[in-house]
């Protein structure tokens, strides 16, 4: 294989040496991405549940943590590649870019920490990882995702095992709401994302994503008048911000990696796979851990989300063969 076949091909030149455009392109990449970005995913709400308990607002808390990303994201916008690409951009996708730091990188943060410091991880992990439910209602009726019967019953199998793990019965309170609010706006992000990363890099609209929205809650505790709080940190405090920062840049750059290459409801269901993972942080750290039932939840939702990702793969396989057939015959 060519080496400028593992490129992302859609994007400007210049972006092609970036790290993302040298991952290869395709379902296949794409679903492995989303599996990276399920084990991030994972450490992220385990963490982000410790973390979060150290600050007096939540919302202090997530508007520093995205505000490092999107600064990170922002210096990667301003090389003369990707600024080449923002300014070929069309109004609709400038809008597209403002939509995706509202109902992305902004709004449901500040519903997701707020109810985290109020429900523990594993519910919290648990109403996170339910978005692969509505990503993929809203996928099939808006972006025409095809699900074959195989990959319906895998969908099935995982909200089976997503059930069993924690239904409606025990989930209650202002925390969950916020954090299923939260599930249900990262939905439709995910969706406008997908279609959006057609035609742009993924840098670019994760950067959208990060850097709008962390001017959003800026703006909203400037508002709220608690901008003062930001900067008046405590040598307890910061180490937990650098490390979650950390933790959500690699998220970012995964997950808008993985949508790039992989139908949006494939990259959902994998992400899934992180809920177990927080489960079993939680037991190492001593906290309480999973039911005996609950293990074999957990081994069906990991059964039943890779399931999901490996149809998709086969599924965009021989979709990808006449394309191929003709670049190949230089009629691409």
């Amino acid at each position: 294989m060519r080496r400028s076949d593992l490129r992302e091909t859609d994007g400007p030149p210049g972006l092609r040496d970036t790290v993302a455009g040298r991952l290869p392109s395709g379902a296949a990449a794409g679903v492995a991405l989303a599996l990276l970005t399920a084990t991030i995913s994972g450490f992220a709400i385990f963490i982000n549940s410790y973390a979060v308990k150290e600050f007096d607002s939540p919302t202090v808390f997530t508007t520093l943590k995205n505000a490092a990303v999107g600064a990170v994201f922002l210096a990667f916008v301003l090389r003369p590649a990707p600024l080449a690409e923002l300014r070929r951009l069309r109004p609709l996708q400038a809008l597209g870019l403002l939509l995706l730091g509202v109902i992305g990188g902004s709004i449901p943060f500040v519903l997701f920490f707020e109810g985290l410091s109020r429900v523990d991880s594993g519910n919290a992990a648990f109403l996170h990882k339910t978005l692969f439910i509505w990503v993929a209602f809203l996928a099939v009726v808006l972006l025409r995702e095809r699900l074959g019967r195989a990959q319906i019953g895998a969908v099935g199998l995982l909200l089976l095992a997503q059930w069993l793990l924690g239904g409606p019965g025990g989930l209650s309170g202002d925390g969950v709401l916020m954090v299923f609010g939260a599930a249900l706006l990262w939905s439709c992000e995910v969706v406008l994302a997908r279609r959006m990363l057609g035609s742009m890099s993924s840098g670019i609209a994760a950067s959208g994503r990060m850097t709008l929205g962390a001017l959003l809650l800026l703006l909203w505790l400037a508002v709220t008048g608690r901008l003062g709080d930001a900067f008046s940190l405590d040598g307890s405090q910061l180490p937990w911000v650098l490390a979650t920062s950390l933790i959500l840049l690699a998220y970012v750059a995964t997950w808008y990696a993985a949508l790039k290459r992989a139908p949006a409801t494939a990259v959902t269901c994998v992400l899934t796979i992180g809920a177990p993972i927080t489960a079993a942080l939680d037991v190492i750290a001593g906290r309480p851990g999973p039911a005996a039932e609950d293990l074999l939840a957990y081994a069906v939702l990991v059964a039943a989300a890779l399931a999901v990702g490996l149809l998709s793969v086969r599924r965009a396989q021989p979709e990808a063969e006449p394309a191929r057939a003709l670049a190949a015959e230089g009629l691409g």
